[in-house]
């Protein structure tokens, strides 16, 4: 009578540590952790990865092969001892936990302005009086109209512009003449407001449509 064979649960099986990589090529890594000669070993390295990279592609490339035998360190939790082309990678730099990312501390006084716009009044406010900075403050001020009303609102009065711009420069940038500004409707085609009307418009012509087209039926029906 031939014995049954025991299912193996992947529950009872080693851990990978590379799962996208598959069972199979963990195993080859494995095999290749028991072979005692160096050259043997050295070759059976060299097929693993071009198993790999035939499984990652895009890994394939030359710029990216580092990475390849990066991972076969990894997944031999880096006892595998063969002659790599790149530098070996370090166990403790690769488990270590990344830096924290340092965040600006300053305060943006007007959220949808944002940081741009008042580097942008910081660097008009440093420049001589003349037609470059008087032009740098136009473009500034026509960026803070097209941002308020993408963020912010469908409409605004250009004074206000003028006001938060003399605020984000503390008082060293007056416009009296707000002229040159764009009109609201101007920006709004730009940035997809009158867009969004005509879509919802056309939307409504669509269903009243549709609604007549389905009492038609109806009427035909009876």
């Amino acid at each position: 009578m031939e014995e049954t064979q025991s299912l193996e649960y992947n529950s009872q099986r080693s851990t990978m540590h590379l799962p996208e990589y598959g069972r199979n090529v963990q195993k080859m890594v494995k095999l290749a952790l028991s072979i005692e000669d160096r050259e043997e070993r050295n070759k059976v390295a060299q097929a693993i990865i071009r198993v790999m990279g035939e499984l990652n592609p895009h890994l394939k490339v030359e710029e990216y092969k580092p990475k390849l035998w990066t991972h076969l360190f990894v997944m031999s939790d880096f006892q595998l001892d063969v002659d790599s082309p790149y530098p070996i990678p370090q166990k403790e730099k690769l488990s270590g936990k990344p830096g924290k990312v340092a965040y600006p501390q300053t305060r943006i006084k007007f959220g949808h302005y944002g940081k741009t716009v008042e580097k942008m009044i910081q660097m008009a406010c440093d420049m001589e009086k003349g037609p470059e900075r008087q032009a740098l403050v136009k473009v500034t001020a026509g960026l803070m109209k097209k941002f308020h009303l993408t963020y912010n609102s469908n409409s605004i009065d250009d004074a206000v512009i003028g006001k938060h711009l003399n605020v984000l420069s503390e008082g060293r940038i007056e416009l009296d003449d707000l002229s040159f500004l764009p009109s609201t409707q101007e920006v709004l085609k730009t940035t997809g407001g009158v867009k969004t009307s005509h879509s919802n418009k056309n939307r409504g012509n669509r269903n009243k449509n549709r609604n007549k087209n389905n009492k038609n039926r109806n009427r035909k029906r009876y």
